[in-house]
């Protein structure tokens, strides 16, 4: 597949109202990402009762999805250098599609746990593809705004995936919640035709054939053609820096993030004694502040810098889950919520811009891909350590060990990540 023509008319995209329209696509393929991973949330407790299912258990469905997006996001971002950031989308959106509509046919853990890891392969790689997509399409001056404004779609995607549950969990069970899933397919096709690719990518691509043409005719410059992007990240000093501080830091913001994610409405059930239709209405409130919470991240980190918004959001969620923990009532416990879903959606704002302005075009995907996703690795362990410590003790005291997670994450960045070191139209 040749690369270096793809799509020529994406060379003048960043200075056309184009990105309005990728906005849109991104916003969407985003908000069915966010609605998928809470509709394994949702149906943990149909699923232990149907399948016979152990805390432990439960909690291992969520480290699949956590894996599988972790290899998916690697792969996903050295899709998105190989063969174009749109085609990636696109792709991946179809595979995640049915996989998650696969699981409604299930009849086992073993074959709920196959699929499951299946259809997260290609939400990992959408997450990857569709930060690197926009970054490379948005104006510098108001790039995070609009990147944070992104980023809602995934709580967006949250509400959504709440009144699904309520509507069609009572009536018809869980398996009508991953049927749906079918759906998004139809943006895959719509996108594919409608978005170019990036100016950024067709200039890197176009110089990378230009190299290689050269080295046909230069045996000296063959190593410089079979170097990777992996190899370019991990020669180059500073690169190599940045994405090791990245994979620790986006492995502790995973395991704190996907941990509340998937056991925070077993935590209001179970240890706050909410009933479920009470449980879903808490969580909008929960997902509504987080959609807040990323927009103003995003436009005060345009005016701040990414990294004061960006550890403020990570060092704030730390210091309030212990709070919500030890001090939550029936008369308190909405207004923490509140309070918690701002607070927690603030570094995810902040997250694909800082990311994306780390590393040069000419591997920023890889490099964004990589270091995200290695550190989704070790947050796929979140859901079943929070299991096994339900099991032990309680859903609460994983949450503190969460606090401490995040709490390691809004310091790495703010003492070793600077801001604004390439710029995506350009660099």
């Amino acid at each position: 597949m040749t690369t270096a023509t793809t799509a020529p008319t994406g060379l003048s995209a960043p200075q056309s109202k184009i990105w309005i329209i990728v906005f849109i696509f991104c916003f969407l393929g985003l908000l069915i990402d966010g609605a998928d991973l809470m509709l394994l949330s949702y149906s943990l407790t149909s699923l232990k009762e149907e399948f016979g299912l152990t805390n432990l258990e439960a909690g291992s469905l969520g480290s699949f999805t956590l894996a599988g997006m972790a290899i998916g996001g690697i792969y996903g971002g050295w899709a998105c250098d190989r063969f174009g950031r749109v085609k990636t989308v696109v792709w991946t959106i179809a595979l995640f599609s049915v996989g998650t509509a696969a699981l409604g046919l299930t009849q086992s853990y073993w074959q709920f746990a196959f699929f499951r890891f299946v259809s997260s392969l290609g939400l990992g790689a959408l997450y990857v593809a569709c930060n690197t997509l926009m970054a490379e399409y948005v104006p510098t001056k108001y790039r995070t705004t609009v990147l944070g404004t992104l980023q809602a779609g995934w709580s967006v995607g949250y509400i959504v995936a709440t009144l699904l549950a309520g509507w069609l969990l009572p009536t018809y069970g869980w398996r009508y919640l991953f049927y749906v899933a079918i759906i998004p397919v139809l943006l895959a096709i719509f996108m594919q035709r409608l978005v170019p690719e990036p100016a950024a990518w067709v200039k890197a691509k176009a110089e990378q054939a230009k190299k290689l043409a050269e080295g046909v005719k230069d045996t000296a410059a063959a190593p410089e053609k079979r170097e990777s992007a992996y190899k370019m990240i991990f020669g180059d000093r500073q690169a190599r820096s940045m994405f090791i501080f990245w994979c620790l830091t986006a492995g502790f913001l995973q395991f704190g993030y996907y941990g509340v994610n998937n056991w925070m409405p077993a935590y209001l059930q179970t240890e706050m004694g909410m009933n479920f239709k009470s449980m879903t209405a808490y969580l909008v409130g929960t997902y509504t502040a987080m959609i807040l919470g990323k927009i103003l991240a995003g436009m005060a980190a345009d005016k701040f810098g990414r990294r004061a918004v960006y550890a403020f959001g990570a060092i704030g969620t730390a210091v309030f889950l212990p709070i919500i923990v030890l001090y939550h009532s029936p008369d308190t416990i909405l207004w923490m919520l509140v309070v918690f879903g701002f607070l927690y959606g603030i570094p995810y704002g902040v997250n694909a811009t800082y990311m994306t302005e780390s590393f040069q075009a000419k591997y920023r995907g890889t490099a964004v891909g990589g270091a995200y996703n290695i550190g989704r690795i070790g947050a796929a362990i979140a859901p079943a350590a929070i299991g096994f410590l339900a099991t032990q003790y309680s859903i609460g005291l994983g949450f503190l060990v969460m606090g401490a997670a995040y709490f390691i994450c809004g310091v790495i960045p703010a003492l070793f990540i600077k801001d604004k070191q390439f710029d995506p139209q350009k660099q």
